[in-house]
């Protein structure tokens, strides 16, 4: 069985573009840059065109989770790749580590079409709290949030997290089998409803819900389980989730608004709900911003500067739009002025403004407690 990730998920909305043979031009001296990262943002016409323009030679390797990145770096990667993509917290623990370099946004022109929320005075997940440094470019971004059926469900109930426990839907839930964004976002209600928020935290930092108490754990293990007995089903993939909206056997779920933009899209004439998904409930959401971070194996000189020059061309709002069809996400890039009503409503562009209060996806504090947890909710 195929691991239900969002990078899965993003590659299988891409596979009609990278179906085509990417072929580069044998070029015998041509400096290469290389690039890990998620194979659904690679568009073969775009690269071929960098490297005519460049006279370099792009040489891409993929990855299908930030962990998997994190370890082919840690083992050299910092001296075998040039460039790297991330996403939440990660970038963060990459600059702790030494394995990524500080970037320099007056270097790429492009970063001044960002969206207001992802300049680079307001975006302070990708500064150093340190040195102040910026580590990276954002690029695309997204929530785990809520997508519901309006005719049954009522918009403002979806505005609490307990929505999806609520037993009134009993039967017409669903949740991915993704642990980690399961065992988070229960987090938040435990917490919010324990009010172990403000109290010290186990790292001695603000409030993050990859980070929890032995209590809070044990409190989210009881809801997970409580949840069990009113889904339907945990989905594997959007493809399933997609047919149980549609047809109505699922009113709410959990995802990564994919299947809300594959919803308002169909043209099947069978959706017939009043699809709409909420990003940041009351007690919080969880969110991501994928982005463009440069590794300390590269030196100043002509190297940067074609590190540069690829994110400047990846982050250029005719590409940046093609990367949302494609990848199926929103992006970090104001294309407002150029998109219609429906490309602002299924790429969340007038919403940018709630990625504020989502709390990035960050790598669990303890992976066994955690594993433990969701073990025992599996086997409950």
């Amino acid at each position: 069985m195929t691991k239900l990730t969002r990078r899965a998920v993003l590659s299988s909305a891409a596979a009609a573009t990278l179906s085509a043979p990417f072929v580069r031009p044998a070029w015998a001296a041509t400096p290469e840059l290389r690039a890990l990262m998620w194979e659904a943002y690679l568009l073969p016409d775009v690269v071929t065109a960098f490297e005519d323009t460049h006279q370099v030679k792009l040489v891409p390797s993929f990855f299908d989770g930030n962990s998997e990145a994190y370890n082919k770096l840690r083992v050299g990667g910092a001296n075998e790749f040039d460039l790297v993509q991330a996403d939440g917290f990660w970038p963060q623990l990459y600059f702790r580590e030494g394995l990524i370099r500080a970037v320099d946004y007056t270097k790429v022109a492009g970063t001044a079409g960002y969206l207001p929320e992802f300049a680079a005075e307001a975006f302070t997940v990708l500064t150093d709290p340190v040195s102040g440094a910026k580590v990276g470019f954002p690029f695309c971004w997204g929530a785990y949030g809520i997508t519901y059926d309006a005719a049954v469900v009522a918009p403002d109930q979806t505005q609490s997290l307990t929505c999806m426990f609520d037993e009134a839907w009993a039967g017409r839930l669903s949740t991915s089998s993704r642990f980690e964004e399961n065992i988070a976002l229960a987090a938040l209600l435990v917490t919010a409803e324990m009010g172990t928020r403000e109290a010290p935290r186990p790292d001695g930092k603000p409030f993050n819900p990859y980070v929890l108490t032995d209590d809070e754990m044990a409190g989210v293990e009881k809801l997970l389980i409580q949840q069990k007995g009113l889904l339907l089903t945990r989905y594997q993939d959007n493809p399933t989730l997609f047919q149980l909206l549609q047809s109505g056997a699922v009113v709410a779920a959990t995802e990564f608004a994919q299947v809300y933009r594959q919803l308002l899209t169909a043209t099947d004439g069978m959706t017939k709900g009043d699809f709409r998904h909420t990003l940041q409930p009351k007690e919080g959401g969880l969110g991501w911003v994928d982005t463009w971070l440069v590794t300390t194996g590269v030196a100043d000189g002509e190297k940067m500067d074609l590190c540069n020059a690829f994110v400047d061309t990846m982050i250029s709002a005719p590409v940046m739009k093609r990367i949302g069809e494609v990848a199926g996400c929103s992006t970090t890039v104001d294309l407002r002025a150029t998109a219609t009503e429906e490309e602002r409503k299924l790429y969340l562009m007038d919403r940018s403004s709630e990625i504020a209060g989502l709390f990035m996806f960050d790598q669990p504090s303890s992976p066994e407690k955690w594993e433990r947890v969701w073990s025992n909710v599996q086997a409950a």
